[in-house]
């Protein structure tokens, strides 16, 4: 089965415009116009969104949608902590970030307190893809090295660095020869110890790097490896590797954009899953619960070796309202318990998905953490890509949303805002079981 590159899972078609709404088939004619070839749209028949809350999505025409695809609203969409946060503080303020503001150091002091001692320093960004980006630039500054290590479906970004140890963004070619990759820590891959086998393949990746003579710096991973699949466990398999990469002098770097806040319900970050402390962290998306809002965590003197010879500046990075909407969402996930919530709802889902195996062959392994999980759809125990985007756009009919992953697109990725209820998960649950169940 072909590999799919990331863009393309569930994207809509833009010639296949027959049987849409009046007012989609507009605006889909408007984004071609405007945004030609770089528009990305989800499922055969778009969606006109107009309005959200929690973990609804409502359109145009007044209907709401159960979100389970969306990880950028974290604690909900539209959350009141944080939209009141927001109107405040631009209302009072917005500027480049070369002035001192309460709020942006209340914020840092407030993340921070929740990594590893040796990880203090933060350098704050707006996207994920801007984290990353620095991420490798500190790397390769503090080793001398060149050479990254990802796994084969990774996704990091979009910038030129970041496109290049992104190996799912690829239509055509591959990363450049200073990037090398490894499999997925999938028990199939490594059979036996997941750890070792997986630990060996990064040993592997360094000495291939070192035979063309290209000096290493890192290893660069989610933590949850969400476009890979999603793999989550056993805790603590990731160890052996980030051992192996320090006994090589090069550093590791833990991706926390998808996992990160809580998601996988057991801690702030799913690198914590593992007993590694990274050495470079990066984060995004969830952030702000929707505004532009990222950053970079890691050791005082490897922010300083790079800064001693680029500097850092970013003029939106930690702007004063960013800061507000991210201390918000750090208010909400502390107030409404919303880390063990993740666990305990994410729990229920995986239990009720494995019960429905039995009467739904369809529903393959049922893996991940907390409310970031891989739910793969096979036929004959193999991968059934189409069977997933049959699944992905009937539940868009029953007003539930979903995305895929891995590199064959047929693992449903489940990653709603964290707030989603046990009432919504089971919602979710019942329609898989009625449009799997067969006859």
């Amino acid at each position: 089965m072909k590999t799919q590159q990331i863009l393309s899972l569930n994207a809509f078609q833009p010639g296949e415009t027959a049987g849409l709404a009046d007012d989609v088939a507009v605006l889909v004619e408007r984004r071609k116009r405007s945004f030609g070839a770089s528009s990305v749209l989800f499922y055969q028949q778009p969606l006109h969104v107009v309005q959200a809350s929690g973990a609804l999505i409502r359109t145009a025409d007044g209907a709401d949608y159960l979100d389970l695809y969306n990880n950028v609203p974290s604690v909900g969409h539209c959350h009141p902590k944080v939209v009141e946060a927001v109107q405040k503080q631009v209302a009072l303020l917005n500027c480049h970030t070369r002035y001192l503001f309460d709020n942006v150091h209340d914020y840092a002091e407030r993340l921070l307190a929740t990594f590893p001692v040796p990880l203090s320093n933060l350098a704050l960004t707006c996207t994920g893809s801007e984290s990353n980006d620095l991420a490798l630039r500190i790397v390769a500054m503090a080793t001398g090295g060149t050479g990254f290590i990802v796994t084969q479906t990774a996704y990091h970004g979009n910038t030129t660095a970041v496109t290049e140890v992104s190996p799912s963004s690829y239509k055509v070619g591959a990363p450049p020869k200073h990037v090398r990759t490894v499999p997925a820590p999938d028990p199939r891959a490594f059979p036996g110890d997941l750890g070792a086998g997986f630990a060996q393949a990064v040993r592997d990746a360094i000495a291939a790097l070192e035979a063309d003579g290209i000096p290493f710096a890192g290893l660069l991973v989610d933590s949850i490896f969400s476009s890979d699949g999603v793999f989550a466990d056993p805790p603590g398999f990731l160890k052996e590797a980030v051992d192996a990469v320090h006994a090589a002098g090069g550093l590791f770097i833990a991706d926390e954009v998808q996992p990160g806040f809580g998601r996988t319900g057991s801690g702030m970050w799913g690198f914590a899953r593992h007993g590694v402390v990274p050495d470079v962290v990066t984060m995004g998306k969830p952030m702000g619960n929707g505004i532009p809002m990222g950053g970079v965590v890691t050791r005082p003197e490897l922010l300083k070796g790079y800064c001693d010879a680029f500097g850092y500046f970013n003029t939106f990075g930690g702007n004063p309202v960013a800061a507000a909407a991210g201390l918000a969402v750090l208010d909400v996930i502390e107030e409404e318990g919303l880390i063990a919530h993740a666990a305990r709802v994410g729990a229920h889902i995986t239990e009720r998905l494995n019960a429905a195996r039995a009467r739904c062959p369809a529903i393959g392994a049922v893996r991940g953490a907390g409310l970031y999980l891989g739910v793969e759809i096979v036929a004959q125990g193999e991968a059934d890509a189409d069977g997933a985007t049959r699944l992905i756009n009937a539940l868009r009919e029953r007003r539930i949303l979903i995305g895929a992953a891995g590199p064959l697109g047929h693992v449903l990725k489940v990653r709603p805002p964290l707030c989603l209820s046990l009432d919504q998960a089971d919602r979710f649950v019942d329609a898989v079981e009625a449009i799997l169940t067969p006859g």
